[in-house]
């Protein structure tokens, strides 16, 4: 047990969590992470329901306390900045009694390093560029370092997965463009109403400026059907589709704009549904968003965090399989290894599963996904301490699905004007300053 090496690809929220756990149970987590160093940009994200619970047993909870927002309201502007609406965000937490604490992503990404890093191996600035595996181990080429041998492989690397395309295949055939793009970027100096998100939208498009930490956040959202040659790392692209977008927009549209054209850590992407028959294959699985997700709209970080530590007594062989996906996996299906484990896309995401379709364990770990009977408005068994029923995020409702995990359903913001649309198109395909 103590010599069984795992890599993690991705030191985001779920692979750092994971690389926590799997030390914590006598493990040797390598995490390998393309980046030079963590992310500082993104839009804040929540720590609710069963992840405080991880991260009280983590012992992190007071920094992602120490860290959080200051955000109590919501204001809704028009287009000379006059307030038209507001939404007292805080005592809608009180009064569900919720212990949620939102926190700019960075953040809790440092505060899970520093939990996870006298543990854990990790690699910067490098990525995996090839894998073979055999019934005893995965052989792992890097770009960077030198080729080793472990016994798991974990794609916890996100939306473009890059373990996801090298072993189940292109990212085309389990990523869906579900009809908008999200951009932020970080602004000079702080929000004139540090307790304050403040948005203006038009129909189609949204634009609101984060309090966060420090600096504030602008965030832009503007729907779009999928745009012809789409590269997720083309920041001059996102540039140009951003000016597109908001060309005739009024409020501080212009100025944020002007702050977008000189950012050099702008975070632009699709919004996309990834949906896989199964997640794992032989001795490399997948992770939280990798695995299954609606990105960017919110939810997903809990989901990264709010599972169990894996235990121990679940690590058992595998049967090694040949066929580019495993043998006789359904849909919903977990690994051996990865049952009662502390991350999303295994033990806490909706399951179309049914008893007996499966051979589980004798003994269940106390709260670890074991099927249940499903509550009224899911039409099917879902894993104890999910959420079911809406979930208000700003532009969307999302809407649980056991078929489809995360599905957009009567979304708010309308279609943009045929115009708008023409003109994204052309800036995706005709470089140019914005």
């Amino acid at each position: 047990m103590n010599n069984r090496t795992v890599l993690i690809s991705g030191a985001g929220i779920a692979g750092q969590t994971l690389a926590y756990w799997l030390a914590q149970h006598g493990l040797r987590p390598t995490v390998v992470e393309h980046a030079t160093a963590q992310r500082s940009s993104g839009s804040p994200v929540d720590v609710q329901g069963r992840a405080v619970d991880v991260a009280e047993r983590m012992g992190v909870m007071p920094c992602i306390r120490e860290a959080r927002t200051d955000v109590t309201s919501m204001s809704f502007v028009n287009a000379k900045g006059r307030r038209v609406g507001r939404i007292n965000m805080r005592a809608l937490q009180q009064g569900g009694g919720s212990r949620e604490v939102e926190l700019p992503r960075g953040d809790l990404a440092s505060i899970l390093h520093e939990a996870s890093r006298e543990d854990a191996e990790f690699l910067f600035d490098d990525s995996i560029v090839a894998m073979s595996q055999d019934e005893r181990g995965v052989d792992v080429t890097f770009d960077r370092a030198d080729p080793r041998r472990f016994d798991l492989v974990i794609g916890a690397d996100g939306l473009h997965s890059a373990v996801r395309r090298l072993v189940f295949g292109p990212e085309s055939d389990f990523v869906e463009h579900v009809g908008m793009y999200i951009a932020t970027t970080q602004l000079d100096g702080p929000a004139e109403r540090p307790w304050d998100v403040v948005m203006h939208n038009t129909p189609g498009r949204a634009v609101t400026i984060h309090p966060g930490r420090g600096s504030a956040l602008a965030a832009f959202m503007f729907r779009s059907q999928a745009v012809p040659d789409f590269d997720y790392r083309d920041t001059e692209q996102h540039k140009r589709l951003l000016a597109a977008a908001f060309a005739d927009s009024a409020w501080r549209v212009p100025e944020l704009l002007n702050r977008v054209y000189a950012a050099g850590d702008l975070y632009f992407d699709s919004v996309s549904r990834v949906r896989l028959p199964h997640w794992w294959h032989g001795r490399v699985a997948l992770l939280g968003d990798a695995a299954s997700c609606v990105s960017l709209l919110g939810g997903g970080t809990s989901l990264a965090m709010g599972g169990r530590s894996p235990s121990p007594t679940n690590w058992r062989p595998a049967p090694a399989t040949t066929s580019r996906h495993s043998a006789g996996t359904r849909p919903g299906t977990v690994p051996w290894w990865t049952r009662g484990c502390a991350t999303s896309g295994w033990a806490s995401r909706c399951s179309s599963r049914r008893p007996g379709l499966e051979s589980w364990p004798a003994t269940w770990p106390p709260g670890c996904g074991r099927w249940q009977p499903p509550p009224e408005g899911c039409g099917s068994g879902c894993h104890d301490g999910h959420a079911h029923g809406p979930r208000s995020r700003p532009g969307v409702n999302l809407w649980i699905s056991p078929a489809d995990r995360l599905a957009i359903h009567r979304p708010a913001l309308a279609a943009p004007h045929s115009q708008d649309a023409q003109a994204i198109r052309a800036a995706a395909t005709h470089p140019g300053a914005p």
